[in-house]
């Protein structure tokens, strides 16, 4: 399997065809607050997602926890749920987090046996990130080509527990790595750091692995913040 093969969004790792009817609908609300077509701080209304998507309260409800859970949405009680706002401070948490995590996952995948079967699939993701970093235009594929790739490196993981946590963090941070990867340069650092990658896994390297796989997370964390310190200045 490629990192093509599936939607750069959603709340789960199963195909959309298995997707109980709550997922498929947070999925979908999960896209437009992710795209930005439901702003920061925009309600949520049941009865309309209900109304749009012609079922009962009950499917809407769970959608709403599920996108709770992913961090996307907060449910207020009597006010029912809310985009979340765009936080420095959550940007340090969550980015800190998946740093850790995800320098543990490919420090693994670097050392596993394995890890030439999985490489053929790193390589054309890594070179399709190449030719998107050039063109100043393909912001938002470049960024859903990355998180095609984590999703792939999650699952080509052994620690299922470690791969569901990075799942997760990787839908929390997805917005912030849009705002973090938004200039031609940034991408062409980030391509940088996946050749790190590229390299590490072929020389079975785990410790460069690590190295280079905190540095991805760290530098969109630094550069998420820069931006949302330019929209927001007074944001503590």
């Amino acid at each position: 399997m490629t990192p093509s093969d599936r939607p750069a969004t959603g709340t789960t790792r199963r195909e959309p065809l298995t997707l109980s009817l709550p997922e498929q609908i947070a999925a979908r609300i999960s896209e437009r607050i992710i795209t930005g077509a439901y702003a920061p701080g925009r309600r949520v209304m049941e009865q309309e997602v209900s109304l749009e998507f012609a079922v009962s309260r009950g499917p809407v409800r769970e959608a709403l926890r599920l996108l709770e859970r992913d961090g996307l949405v907060t449910i207020l009680p009597r006010r029912g749920a809310q985009v979340t706002h765009l936080s420095i401070g959550e940007v340090r948490e969550i980015f800190d987090i998946r740093a850790a995590l995800n320098g543990l996952r490919d420090r693994a995948i670097a050392e596993d046996p394995r890890r030439d079967k999985l490489l053929p699939v790193l390589e054309e993701g890594v070179a399709t990130l190449a030719r998107l970093a050039q063109n100043p235009g393909a912001g938002d594929e470049y960024v859903e080509t990355i998180f095609r790739l984590n999703r792939f490196l999650n699952e080509a993981g052994s620690n299922h527990r470690l791969s569901a946590i990075l799942s997760s963090l990787a839908l929390q941070t997805l917005r912030y790595s849009r705002l973090g990867l938004s200039t031609r340069e940034r991408r062409l650092q980030s391509v940088g750091n996946w050749h790190r990658l590229v390299k590490a896994v072929r020389e079975g390297n785990g410790p460069e692995e690590q190295r280079a796989a905190e540095q991805r997370v760290l530098d969109s964390r630094d550069a998420a913040i820069s931006e949302l310190e330019k929209q927001q200045p007074l944001l503590q």
